[in-house]
């Protein structure tokens, strides 16, 4: 499997925008929250939580699992593409519980807007309060900044009714996707 280039950037080099936690978070579970940048090394931890994304579409295919995993690694291999190349300066972050990475999130500042790339959570580590306690937290951030916050989110993804719960509008129909918006000063 080649490598593919990540372009995330050292601690020490991470300009002052990149989304960092000014308080520690805690999940429904009691779990502490952080976030890392993303390197090299998370690849395969990447890879996974893309292929945690797409197991209930996967399921309803006829495919062996040979097959499914070829084709969810050229998927991967495909959506990291792209974002690293609409979004060379987003901050492509490790999601943290307890110090155990069980997710990522890509997120990008620019303009009046907070685009939320994308968030997912490997599936053993979901339901406990891990993305709404960062959701929250990057909602927070827009208030404060007067930005608008955005995510694009499938239409059968079971995490559109969080989004409409936090105040997340839509405001974009693009065929399989939406696109959503928390605007600031919406509490």
């Amino acid at each position: 499997m080649a490598t593919l280039p990540l372009r995330s950037r050292n601690i020490a080099e991470l300009p002052s925008r990149v989304f960092i936690l000014k308080t520690p978070l805690t999940s429904k579970a009691g779990r502490i929250i952080a976030l890392r940048p993303s390197t090299q090394e998370d690849e395969d931890f990447l890879r996974r939580v893309y292929v945690g994304t797409r197991a209930d579409e996967l399921a309803l295919v006829d495919w062996s699992d040979e097959q499914k995993g070829s084709f969810a690694n050229m998927q991967f291999n495909a959506q990291h593409s792209y974002y690293q190349s609409i979004y060379p300066d987003a901050d492509y972050l490790i999601i943290l519980e307890n110090d155990e990475p069980v997710g990522r999130l890509y997120i990008h500042e620019h303009g009046d807007e907070i685009r939320i790339i994308d968030i997912a959570v490997l599936p053993e580590h979901r339901n406990n309060g891990t993305g709404t306690a960062l959701l929250d937290e990057i909602l927070a951030e827009g208030r404060q900044k007067g930005k608008a916050v955005s995510i694009y989110v499938e239409k059968f993804n079971r995490a559109l009714r969080l989004y409409l719960r936090l105040g997340f509008v839509a405001v974009e129909d693009q065929g399989v996707y939406v696109l959503m918006k928390r605007f600031p000063g919406k509490q």
